[in-house]
């Protein structure tokens, strides 16, 4: 639908003036507000002073077409030399001293969209495009009429009126640019506060990031020193402890041998949570050693295999089964952290099943990658607990737990020693159900390969389990052992071993 509203000629200045209020007018009666008047009004003017300055005249239509929605365009045309350079004029960086394209650029910045078709000896046609908004409604052909006859029933007011009108509006758009002006102030000025609390955020959180920094290296330092400084009185326990079970100094009564039982037991309980946390503090502080070397998933599975099934009690209503690897690569990789990573799987596994199975198998999931999974059937892990597992000393609730012994490392040790090697860890598990622990890693170590002599911490650095059930004599032919300590607990005990063997000399305390 085209409706035209009305057309009215430019012949002499004042009709500019006249042509702003036309354009006011119905602007106002087609219902869009006084600011978008204003622009449109404002608009027409700049494009008919164009055309009276330019071509002496011309003329102007107001047009309403569309249905929904509706756009209202007016149409400012002369027949004028026309604009021979268009596409200059309308460039940006065009500078004219006559003032030339300076209406056409307002009129893009006040309108929807400005259309203008110009050439020499053709005249130049301008249109001016404004769309109704979305909370106008559509006028229907009898809103339009009625609008019509408003307009030839109105008598063209005084052009000075039109003038000292327009003058009100630039003094209004003058106190609001000055009251943005203001807000800018104020704003520039918050900013300014903003900007200097966020530097000293920023600088308060680097402080606090560098305590942090600081607090974990204090934590991995104790942790470490603590560590060290345990070793040498729980070997000490654990080593005293194993002669007197051993009847090395004598028999013992039944409820000695329960006493004694018990205090080596629970040495061996706190050896362990020493050797996880030595292994934690070496991970954190980045000095936890690798020794890449080949090995196959069949070798490293029958050495567990020797481990793992002393570990079931005899008739135990669960059994291991180490599935046979097919087709797995060779892995070039940390062969100990692995084994160390997996017998924490399969111990935890054993801990927390009553009857069935654990089973361990290996295969090739993505390219480059081996993923070992330790499935059981024991008592699972609630979906909301799954995540916490993996925490430092985080044990959970159940029936099962005040009988196993636990250090609540176990697994935050393997989830770190998996990514140290550049690799993950996932569960799944379903209450009463049972639980799989998926280990991935690359078939090759993806880091730099350490130097080979220093022993990694699940190895040199774990607290020994002392031997002392060597119970038969060697003959004095045999070479012999300088033992050289100076602890008395451990010279206690290389004297019990040398009373039982010849092989044993301590320079300490010289009997051979």
């Amino acid at each position: 639908m085209s409706y035209p509203i009305l057309t009215t000629e430019v012949r002499f200045e004042q009709d500019i003036v006249q042509v702003r209020q036309r354009a006011r007018q119905i602007a106002k009666g087609l219902g869009f507000d006084s600011q978008v008047q204003t622009r449109i009004a404002t608009a027409v003017s700049e494009i008919a002073r164009n055309a009276f300055k330019y071509a002496g005249g011309g003329k102007v239509e107001f047009i309403v077409e569309g249905e929904s929605p509706q756009i209202f365009r007016t149409r400012i045309s002369d027949t004028g030399p026309g604009i021979a350079d268009l596409p200059a004029v309308l460039s940006p960086n065009f500078r004219s001293q006559t003032g030339a394209g300076l209406g056409l650029a307002a009129a893009k910045r006040l309108m929807d969209e400005v259309q203008i078709d110009s050439g020499p000896d053709r005249g130049t046609a301008v249109q001016l495009i404004k769309q109704f908004s979305k909370h106008m409604p559509a006028l229907s052909t009898i809103e339009l009429n009625q609008l019509v006859d408003k307009l030839a029933r109105q008598i063209p007011e005084d052009p000075y009126a039109e003038i000292q009108q327009q003058n009100q509006e630039l003094l209004r758009t003058l106190d609001e640019l000055r009251q943005r002006q203001e807000e800018l102030v104020q704003l520039n000025q918050q900013l300014k506060d903003t900007n200097r609390g966020v530097l000293a955020l920023y600088a308060e959180l680097n402080d606090k990031a560098e305590s942090l920094r600081r607090a974990s290296e204090l934590k991995t330092s104790f942790l470490s020193n603590m560590s060290h400084e345990f070793r040498t009185p729980l070997t000490a326990i654990m080593s005293l402890s194993e002669i007197l079970l051993n009847r090395l100094d004598g028999e013992l009564s039944t409820e000695q041998d329960k006493q004694v039982n018990y205090i080596y037991k629970s040495a061996e309980s706190l050896a362990e949570l020493v050797n996880d946390s030595l292994d934690l503090a070496k991970v954190e502080a980045g000095k936890l050693t690798v020794r890449v070397a080949d090995f196959e998933v069949e070798d490293l599975f029958s050495a567990l295999r020797g481990m793992m099934r002393p570990l079931l009690p005899p008739n135990s209503p669960v059994s291991i089964i180490f599935e046979d690897p097919l087709e797995l690569p060779i892995l070039t990789t940390d062969e100990g952290k692995v084994s160390q990573i997996l017998r924490n799987l399969i111990s935890n596994a054993l801990k927390f099943t009553e009857a069935g199975e654990v089973r361990v198998a290996a295969e090739m999931r993505e390219e480059g990658t081996v993923t070992f999974s330790v499935a059981d059937t024991g008592i699972g892990i609630p979906p909301a607990d799954q995540r916490r597992i993996f925490e430092e000393f985080v044990q959970l609730e159940n029936p099962l737990q005040k009988g196993v012994k636990g250090t609540g490392l176990g697994l935050s040790l393997c989830k770190k020693l998996a990514e140290f090697l550049g690799g993950s860890i996932e569960i799944t598990s379903s209450p009463g159900v049972g639980s799989t622990f998926f280990v991935t890693l690359p078939i090759l170590y993806p880091g730099e390969e350490e130097n080979p002599l220093e022993m990694s911490a699940g190895k040199a650095d774990e607290i020994p389990h002392a031997i002392a059930n060597s119970r038969s004599p060697v003959p004095d032919s045999a070479t012999k052992v300088l033992i050289g300590e100076d602890e008395d607990s451990f010279l206690v005990f290389s004297e019990r071993l040398a009373g039982r063997n010849s092989l044993y000399c301590n320079i300490s305390r010289p009997r051979c």
